[in-house]
C-alpha cells in the first residue's frame, strides 16, 4: 500500500514538473518570435537594394512594365548590385547592373512617407500615363513597383554622359558651341511641347532644371523627372518647390507645388536658356522681392545697366564664323520673355519653338 502511494506521489510530481517545463518552453518560443519580429521591423530600410533587408514583397505585388522594360523582373532588380548616384529628401537614385540581362538601369526608390497612397484609381492612372510617355527627348519609365509596405520603385534607362548642369559648367569647348546650345534648347522645348500638347492628358513637368536634363553622347537632351510631383504628397512636393526656388527655377507666381502649370515650365526653360548662354548658375543669393526683375543677380544687374553683352560667353560668337551678335541677343531676349514675372506674358511652348526656328536661320 505504501509502495503504491509512493509511486502515485512520484508520478504526480513528475507530471507537474513536465508540465512546468513545457510551459516555459512555449513561453520562451513565443517571446523570441515577438522579439525577432520587433527587430525585423526596426531594421526595415526601403532604400536598401538588398530585398532581404528592406522587406520588399514579391508575393502580393507585381512589377508593372512598359515599352522597353518587358524583360524586367522584380527579383532581377532587387538583386542587382547598385551604386548611389543621387539622393534627395524623397528618395534615392541607384545605377544598377541587372545580372540576367546585363543591362544598366537607373532605379529610383521613393520613400513611403513622401509619396501618395498607391491603392487608388487616380494613382494607377498617373503611373499608366507616365509609363506610356515616349519621346526621343524624354527619359522613359520602363517599370514601376509598389510594395505592400508603401515602398515604390521606378526603373529608367541609364545615360552615361551626365547632366546639363555639369556640362554647362565643365569648361568644355563643346558647351560653348552655338550649335550645341541651340540643339539642346530645341530638344528641351520639343519635349515640353509633347508633354503640354502632344498627349491626350497634358503633363506639367513641375520640376524642370538643368540637373534634370541628361545628355546623350551627341548632346541630345533627355528630360527626366517629368510628372514626378504627382506621386509625392503635399509636404514632399512643397520641399521640391523650395529647392527649386533656392536654385533659381521657381516661377514667381508659384506658392504651392500643386499650382505648377505649363507657364511655370516655360519659366524654368527660360532660366535654363540663360544658363546655356551665360555659363553661370541661376542662384539668387540676395533676392530683392522686386517682381519686375525676378532674376539671378548677375542677370538683373546686366539688364538694369543695359549691358546685355555681359550675359553670354564671348566664346559662343567665336564658335561659329557665321554667327552674329544679333542672333545671340535674340536668343537671350526669348529667354527673358520666358522668364516674364507675369505668366500671361510668357510665350507658350509652340511660340518658343517657332522663335527658335527663326533664330536658327539667322
Amino acid at each position: 500500500m505504501r509502495k503504491t502511494q509512493l509511486l502515485t506521489l512520484l508520478l504526480g510530481v513528475s507530471l507537474s514538473a513536465f508540465l512546468i517545463v513545457i510551459f516555459f518552453i512555449v513561453f520562451f518560443i513565443f517571446f523570441r518570435r515577438k522579439e525577432s519580429s520587433s527587430i525585423d521591423s526596426d531594421q526595415y530600410d526601403v532604400e536598401s537594394l538588398d530585398h532581404n533587408k528592406q522587406g520588399f514583397s514579391t508575393e502580393t505585388e507585381e512589377l508593372v512594365t512598359f515599352q522597353g522594360g518587358e524583360d524586367l523582373t522584380i527579383c532581377d532588380i532587387l538583386d542587382a548590385p547598385g551604386e548611389v548616384i543621387g539622393k534627395s529628401s524623397y528618395g534615392t537614385l541607384y545605377k544598377a547592373s541587372l545580372q540576367r540581362s546585363g543591362k544598366i538601369r537607373v532605379l529610383r526608390f521613393l520613400r513611403p512617407v513622401c509619396t501618395v497612397r498607391s491603392d487608388s484609381k487616380e494613382f494607377n492612372g498617373i503611373i499608366e500615363t507616365l509609363g506610356f510617355v515616349r519621346h526621343e527627348n524624354l527619359v522613359p519609365l520602363l517599370g514601376f513597383y509598389a510594395g505592400n509596405r508603401g515602398e515604390k520603385l521606378m526603373v529608367h534607362p541609364f545615360f552615361g554622359s551626365g547632366n546639363l548642369s555639369d556640362f554647362i559648367r565643365s569648361g568644355d569647348d563643346e558647351s560653348r558651341k552655338w550649335i550645341n546650345i541651340l540643339r539642346i534648347t530645341i530638344g528641351i522645348s520639343t519635349a515640353l511641347d509633347y508633354l503640354h500638347t502632344g498627349m491626350q492628358k497634358p503633363i506639367v513637368h513641375g520640376y524642370l532644371k538643368s540637373k534634370n536634363v541628361l545628355l546623350s553622347s551627341s548632346f541630345e537632351p533627355q528630360i527626366s523627372d517629368f510628372g514626378l510631383h504627382l506621386l509625392l504628397n503635399l509636404a514632399a512636393g512643397q520641399e521640391i518647390l523650395d529647392v527649386s526656388a533656392a536654385e533659381g527655377y521657381k516661377a514667381p507666381e508659384l506658392i504651392k507645388m500643386k499650382e505648377v502649370s505649363k507657364e511655370s515650365d516655360v519659366y524654368s526653360l527660360g532660366v535654363i536658356m540663360l544658363e546655356l548662354v551665360s555659363g553661370k548658375e541661376p542662384i539668387n543669393e540676395n533676392p530683392t522681392g522686386d517682381d519686375e526683375f525676378y532674376l539671378p543677380d548677375f542677370m538683373r544687374n546686366a539688364v538694369l545697366d543695359h549691358r546685355l553683352s555681359d550675359l553670354y560667353r564671348p566664346e559662343i560668337l567665336r564658335s561659329d564664323d557665321n554667327l552674329s551678335e544679333e542672333c545671340v541677343l535674340k536668343y537671350f531676349q526669348l529667354a527673358m520673355s520666358c522668364c516674364s514675372p507675369s505668366p500671361s506674358l510668357r510665350p507658350n511652348i509652340k511660340q518658343v519653338l517657332r522663335k527658335l526656328e527663326e533664330i536658327g536661320k539667322c
